[in-house]
């Protein structure tokens, strides 16, 4: 088997690794598998703060397909459609996902790598990531589940661009573009991935999950309901908002425990 999805636990943090380094992180039909499998163990967990999802090395974040299995597995519109509904899964845990997720980006983000990173809360780049989708050169097209969460952080324009001119964009302007979060210098890498891992899973976890509950909710393009405009106010109830007021207070580090 070529490839595979580990993951590792650090407290309040998992991290997700796409670890196939001699095909630069080329994301193969059994660790898409892997993947939606992991995910769906996370996503429940309570405990859990933040998701990185990264790649092994510094070369690549994920390279897209792993192109050796085209023949046997995606040589045809059924084994396509079958091979995709793997992958179609872990980008849907991965964008559903309560828990903030945030895609630690060094090297090539191609293909399904960005489309994986796409599914991201957050994207932070090392200045010398790349990105692309030059699925065109292949003869290959996105199919809506795989383009649904480009065109969502990138807007239809980029996503054309991208689509139709198959090159890769440097970190500098996939940030001018709205593709990543931001971008930091290859030598600070480390200690900014550490610190922005660090502020997001330090923050309340409950005012997380809601907050990005209720991003999603505005952009659903429905009418809030009574029941959603309570909900905003729902954390007044919680053990976490008076640990937050009174440890400021206090002038005092607060203790959050997601109750």
């Amino acid at each position: 088997m070529s490839g595979q999805i580990t993951l590792s636990r650090d407290g309040h943090v998992a991290t997700l690794l796409i670890d196939n380094v001699a095909k630069r992180n080329a994301i193969s039909h059994q660790m898409w598998i892997d993947l939606a499998e992991q995910l769906e163990v996370l996503v429940q967990d309570s405990d859990l703060r933040c998701i990185v999802l990264r790649g092994a090395g510094t070369q690549a974040f994920g390279s897209g397909a792993d192109i050796d299995e085209f023949e046997s597995l995606r040589s045809s519109k059924e084994k396509g459609i079958a091979f995709a509904q793997q992958a179609h899964r872990a980008m849907a845990l991965l964008r559903h996902c309560p828990i903030p997720t945030l895609a630690a980006i060094r090297g090539a983000c191609v293909g399904g790598g960005l489309e994986l990173a796409a599914c991201c809360d957050l994207r932070l780049a090392s200045d010398d990531a790349r990105f692309g989708i030059p699925i065109g050169r292949l003869g290959g097209v996105l199919a809506y589940p795989e383009l649904e969460a480009l065109v969502h952080v990138a807007g239809p324009q980029v996503a054309l661009e991208l689509l139709l001119e198959g090159r890769l964009l440097d970190a500098q302007e996939a940030l001018s573009k709205g593709l990543v979060t931001r971008v930091v210098p290859q030598a600070a890498w480390d200690e900014e991935l550490a610190q922005t891992i660090a502020r997001i899973s330090d923050l309340a976890p409950l005012s997380a999950r809601w907050h990005k509950k209720f991003i999603a909710r505005l952009q659903s393009g429905t009418p809030l309901t009574d029941a959603d405009q309570q909900e905003g106010y729902a954390c007044f109830d919680t053990q976490d908002f008076i640990e937050g007021y009174r440890a400021f207070l206090d002038k005092r580090k607060p203790v959050f425990t997601g109750k």
